[in-house]
């Protein structure tokens, strides 16, 4: 007998997964949490039957989401990360020896615990010395520290339940003001097929709010239609600027100079998103 997980990506589209086994199953405070071993995908985390990530696809995700605005920056010595639970944003901040310190704020706890246990290859830097964790809102966290951080990481889920507040232009001028002077964020803003109206509405409202915004590319096989957005807003740095020649030489499976510059080149559908 076969076993499938199966995860409705729209209310018109379903994909699955066979399952080797559950590894881990749970009803937290906040959501339902399960980390199964498929059979093309290996390992995986999900969160109210969401897939969150894969042990086959991760480094893709995590390292767009992450070294696109750490080289953009000129100095960035203090890093937060919303969510993220499993690790892997921590994991790619702490390979930039320039940082210093890493506050990594998840509102759920036992997404950590869990990601720690069973996915030791994403969670592996979360005992770094240079990471703080902290479990609480990553939005009531961003309103008490202003002017304290040279980069924001929000790796949410959907927007949805507990990270629904995480799109909103009120949270993005809080993170605005969570920055310094020459601070960048930069977050996950879902699929260009399946979230064309969310990715625009975010572009306007951030470009309200950064002198700098833009949207580049990636692609994450287990996410809805492959194709996956990031949103940046930059106070003063611009990341298509960027000097790919005097980048760090950092161990990587899918960022690199050259995939920096890229990954801003937009087809024409995507463009229109923009406008």
């Amino acid at each position: 007998m076969e076993f499938w997980f199966t995860e409705d990506q729209t209310k018109d589209l379903r994909i699955g997964c066979r399952i080797l086994e559950t590894i881990h199953s749970e009803i937290t405070p906040y959501q339902k949490l399960a980390v199964i071993n498929t059979a093309q995908f290996g390992r995986m985390l999900v969160l109210d039957n969401v897939i969150q990530t894969s042990i086959m696809d991760e480094f893709v995700y995590h390292e767009m989401i992450t070294h696109v605005a750490l080289n953009t920056h000129v100095n960035p010595k203090k890093v937060l990360i919303i969510g993220g639970g499993d690790g892997g944003v921590v994991r790619e901040v702490v390979k930039h020896s320039e940082v210093e310190k890493i506050v990594h704020v998840e509102i759920d706890g036992k997404v950590i615990e869990a990601a720690k246990k069973y996915l030791p290859e994403i969670s592996c830097a979360l005992d770094n010395p240079k990471v703080e964790i902290i479990i609480d809102d990553g939005i009531k966290h961003v309103k008490e520290h202003k002017n304290t951080y040279d980069i924001i990481i929000i790796d949410s889920t959907d927007p949805v339940g507990p990270a629904e507040g995480l799109f909103s232009a009120e949270f993005y001028r809080s993170v605005a003001e969570a920055l310094t002077e020459d601070g960048i964020f930069v977050a996950q803003t879902e699929s260009p097929f399946f979230n064309a109206d969310l990715i625009t509405r975010i572009q306007k409202d951030v470009s309200l709010i950064f002198p700098i915004t833009d949207l580049y590319l990636a692609n994450v096989p287990t996410y809805p239609g492959g194709l996956w957005t990031f949103t940046i807003g930059s106070k003063k740095y611009d990341p298509r600027k960027v000097e790919i020649d005097k980048l760090p030489d950092l161990k990587t499976r899918f960022y690199s100079p050259a995939i920096h510059q890229s990954a801003f080149v937009l087809p024409p559908f995507v463009e229109d998103l923009l406008k």
